[in-house]
């Protein structure tokens, strides 16, 4: 019986010492390197220096204090309208309204961003800080565009998303007008 009490103590015994020994630390204790850590290895000869206007903030809140630093010229704005039909038009729709057609799978609508709070009573860096951080289901898109490109979807939304949407609902209705005539 007493023999039988032994082989079940080390059965339990020799497992958990065997994990205070040194190997079972192997992995902890390993050279490791660390971002930013050492020497920078020189850029490749062919590779491009990335500019643009750097604007470190970390949350929303540093956002909101920011100023637009890209000016809204036709170049900008065309740069903008370009990243919002990427990123922004699955969600929000080409016209802003909110109507794209990822839209309807969304738990809460997209907001619409032809209304007169976007337009209107947000700050341009509230826009900013939406795209950067994200929103209640709108994924952030600090990782996917530049600072300068972030500011350039905004001076496209504040600037031409209204008028493109009213150009474009215009077309529509043309359209329709004249697919009505022809079945006349």
């Amino acid at each position: 019986m007493k023999r039988k009490h032994l082989l079940w103590l080390l059965a339990l015994l020799v497992p958990s010492v065997a994990v205070g020994w040194p190997w079972s630390r192997d992995m902890m204790n390993s050279p490791s390197i660390k971002p930013q850590e050492g020497e920078m290895t020189p850029f490749a000869k062919q590779s491009v220096p990335v500019g643009g206007n750097p604007t470190v903030v970390t949350d929303r809140l540093a956002a909101f204090r920011l100023a637009n630093p890209v000016a809204a010229t036709p170049e900008s704005i065309a740069r903008g309208r370009q990243y919002y039909t990427i990123f922004c038009v699955p969600c929000h729709g080409v016209s802003g309204a909110g109507n794209g057609p990822v839209a309807k799978k969304l738990p809460v609508p997209p907001m619409n961003l032809t209304n007169d709070f976007i337009q209107k009573d947000t700050f341009e860096s509230w826009v900013f800080a939406m795209i950067s951080f994200g929103g209640r289901v709108m994924p952030a898109y600090a990782n996917d565009l530049s600072v300068e490109e972030r500011w350039d979807v905004v001076n496209y939304v504040r600037q031409a998303l209204v008028k493109d949407a009213s150009d474009l609902s215009a077309a529509a209705a043309a359209a329709a007008t004249a697919e009505k005539d022809a079945k006349k």
